[in-house]
């Protein structure tokens, strides 16, 4: 894939995006099993405005091909389990899968997690029934170490070690 994709930190104006995308089930099926209401997704959103402001260079972004068209959105923030440890993640809007833009906004990710902290560790949680999202995470060197439920959803945690030990 030769398209280049724009990273924008979201902002309140960016909610009707966000929702027509966590709205379709085949997006949301391997992180919520269902498509989330307005209202959850509302709530969601605010949760991310509130990382957003509490980080200069780390948060949500909203990604947007070259011609402006909204794909979908990443993430690099302080993992809530641990916070010497980052977690990378990234949805697609179901048009824009498999044309190699998950794979380039994790590089894009894990280039701004080595330009902010590049001892930190990066972890990926996934479904473990999403493969595509594993083969990603495996080609930049993430390796599972949890496999079970979490929160009642079927999880996987894969980590790319960059500390020193």
């Amino acid at each position: 894939m030769n398209q280049s994709i724009l990273l924008k930190k979201y902002d309140t104006s960016d909610f009707a995006a966000y929702y027509e995308m966590v709205s379709q089930y085949a997006v949301m099926q391997y992180i919520t099993e269902r498509a989330l209401s307005e209202a959850e997704a509302r709530q969601k959103f605010e949760s991310m405005l509130e990382v957003n402001a509490g980080h200069e260079h780390l948060g949500y972004f909203k990604v947007c091909d070259q011609d402006g068209t909204f794909v979908g959105d990443c993430k690099l923030e302080p993992y809530p389990q641990d916070t010497r440890c980052l977690e990378v993640g990234y949805i697609l809007k179901e048009a824009f899968w498999g044309k190699g833009f998950a794979t380039k906004l994790c590089a894009q990710m894990l280039a701004l997690a080595d330009e902010l902290a590049p001892d930190r560790d990066i972890i990926g949680i996934i479904d473990p029934a999403n493969a595509a999202s594993k083969r990603i995470l495996q080609k930049f060197g993430f390796e599972s170490y949890f496999v079970g439920v979490e929160d009642d959803l079927p999880t996987e945690k894969l980590r790319l070690q960059k500390a020193k030990i």
